[in-house]
């Protein structure tokens, strides 16, 4: 089993180009059901549908919800896959296991005057409120993932065309336009913001490329993002649940209401499927509906 998991990652970091959450995932889910299999004492060659659904009903009696579950079953999925195509296994015990089915959840989003609340937040009187701000805004004007976000250089934004380019999953290259006022801001951070924070970098380290950076002069990672936005959302007194997510299911959504195309849509979020970008048809007609009940006067 190990052996076949070690080809597994090594096929993931060599020839999937996938980005390092994605690849860590894929691997701690075989990892962790070839722990299950090893505890239940089966051989591998052994493994078939019936003791993968067991494992299913095992990841739900300990609390796992349907989304994670359904993850799990796709990196599986994705291991046997490798074997079918590159050790020419004949067996795939997974192809008649199906999916638990997902709950469809409207996304959140913000309101317009909420979010330019949110986007005010920042002490802009300091390097890192010049960032955070930097930030939010990038987030906004944009829509791009975290992941995308903390992933940017300096030559990633072309201002003459007010322009950035982003590698999304699968590293796969876009481009997506931003307006002026949030260019503005990220020059003005570049400016007066990050040359102090790079001025922190440690002794001897060379230099970094990295568009936002932390406290140490070091690339910002995803967990410092969120951090950063939850300490927002607790100045404007926002729910928990808003997360730099939210921002994009935000600019999704506003673009909507605001007359865009479904499909020019899909192409700025990176989405492959147009299914993905759907849900926000039916976060609008939603929203639609609850403005129908409170303003219609018999409603």
């Amino acid at each position: 089993m190990e052996d076949a998991l070690a080809k597994f990652v090594n096929y993931l970091s060599a020839e999937r180009n996938l980005s390092k959450n994605s690849f860590d995932g894929y691997a701690r889910d075989v990892a962790q059901f070839f722990a299950y299999i090893k505890k239940r004492g089966v051989l591998f060659e052994d493994i078939d549908y019936r003791l993968i659904r067991s494992y299913l009903g095992y990841l739900q009696q300990n609390k796992y919800s349907r989304k994670s579950i359904a993850r799990k079953l796709s990196s599986i999925r994705a291991f046997y896959g490798f074997l079918q195509k590159k050790v020419g296994m004949e067996k795939n015990p997974v192809d008649i296991v199906s999916a638990p089915k997902l709950e469809k959840k409207l996304p959140k989003f913000l309101k317009e005057n909420t979010l330019e609340e949110l986007l005010s937040a920042p002490d802009v009187s300091s390097p890192q409120g010049l960032r955070d701000k930097a930030i939010l805004e990038v987030l906004y004007a944009t829509g791009i993932r975290v992941g995308e976000l903390v992933d940017l250089d300096l030559d990633s934004i072309d201002y003459s065309t007010f322009e950035v380019k982003v590698f999304g999953k699968g590293r796969k290259e876009r481009v997506v336009p931003i307006h002026k006022p949030a260019a503005d801001v990220i020059r003005e951070y570049i400016r007066d913001g990050r040359k102090v924070l790079v001025e922190s970098r440690e002794q001897g380290k060379g230099a970094t490329t990295a568009l936002f950076l932390n406290y140490k002069g070091e690339r910002l990672t995803t967990y410092g993002v969120r951090y950063i936005m939850a300490k927002y959302i607790r100045t404007v007194g926002l729910s928990s649940g808003i997360t730099p997510h939210t921002i994009r299911h935000t600019f999704a959504t506003h673009l909507l209401e605001a007359g865009a195309e479904l499909r020019y849509i899909q192409e700025l979020l990176g989405h492959v499927d147009l299914s993905s970008t759907q849900v926000y048809t039916h976060l609008s007609k939603a929203r639609l509906k609850d403005t129908y009940m409170r303003s219609h006067p018999r409603a």
